[in-house]
């Protein structure tokens, strides 16, 4: 019979991985569960995942690419659209879906114990499917344009990564603070909207005027979209202020996550 140890952690530690490895089977399931509810009695299922993703990208493609006349770089405007609603979509749904994990699955943590990263890890499975779902609609998108493979191709899981590891980061203070205070669940949507707009999604970096440039390139996730679409369609590559901006963000984001879920999350079970 093994026995699980249950001991305060030191401040800002790492958090415990070969645990959460060992209750592996306990992601897997509550990764399944998650990803089973989400389409259960649904008469499309898996289909909504390509709809989510490609019907706005056309949308914003008619509106901005055919009427309003935006510039896309050179590329078709479908695609430029697409390439950033990609890793926007995965950074964005994180938040969402896991910000509210734990309170959403108050009476596990007050039932049995369990390493708690574990639950807002299992709310992040449904986001890395439906990721893989818009890469493959995406692999098939450059196929129709006709968009040649080049080496800055290899970039691309690099940037997808970043944008999974700073939502990562963020998911832990949403989720942890969520507990204390639910005023964070309804706050982080409109949150979210508003960062939708700072962030070149559904337009180019070149729209931005020359001298608000660097002041829009602080903005962390400008060099997570801006660097996704260079790595699948080409041309200019990010500036050094984006990229730099994005590490920041991606660094900063996660330590910060940690150093909050472990302060207080010997109390979830008690507030939940």
């Amino acid at each position: 019979m093994s026995v699980t140890r249950i001991q305060p952690r030191r401040r800002l530690s790492f958090f415990e991985w070969k645990e959460i490895f060992e209750y592996r089977d306990l992601l897997y399931y509550l990764s399944l569960r998650d990803i089973q509810v989400r389409y259960k009695q649904t008469s499309l299922g898996v289909v909504w995942v390509i709809l989510q993703p490609l019907v706005p990208a056309i949308i914003f493609a008619v509106l901005f690419g055919n009427f309003a006349r935006l510039p896309s770089n050179g590329q078709p405007y479908l695609l430029m659209v697409f390439t950033g609603l990609i890793p926007w979509s995965l950074f964005s749904n994180t938040i969402g879906r896991a910000g509210g994990s734990l309170v959403g699955n108050a009476n596990l943590l007050s039932k049995i114990y369990f390493p708690r990263l574990i639950i807002p890890l299992a709310s992040m499975g449904s986001v890395v499917v439906d990721g893989l779902v818009g890469l493959a609609v995406l692999v098939v998108l450059l196929a129709l344009f006709g968009v040649g493979l080049g080496w800055h191709m290899l970039a691309a899981p690099f940037f997808l990564l970043a944008a999974f590891l700073m939502s990562f980061g963020l998911t832990l203070i949403v989720a942890s603070l969520n507990v204390y205070h639910r005023d964070f669940g309804y706050a982080v949507p409109f949150a979210l909207q508003a960062w939708n707009y700072l962030t070149p999604i559904v337009y180019s970096s070149s729209l931005i005027p020359q001298k608000w440039l660097f002041l829009f390139s602080l903005n962390p996730t400008v060099g997570l979209i801006e660097g996704f679409r260079w790595s699948v369609l080409g041309g200019v590559p990010i500036t050094s202020t984006m990229f730099l901006s994005m590490l920041t963000g991606l660094v900063g984001s996660l330590l910060i996550g940690m150093a909050v879920f472990q302060r207080i999350e010997r109390g979830f079970a008690d507030i939940v």
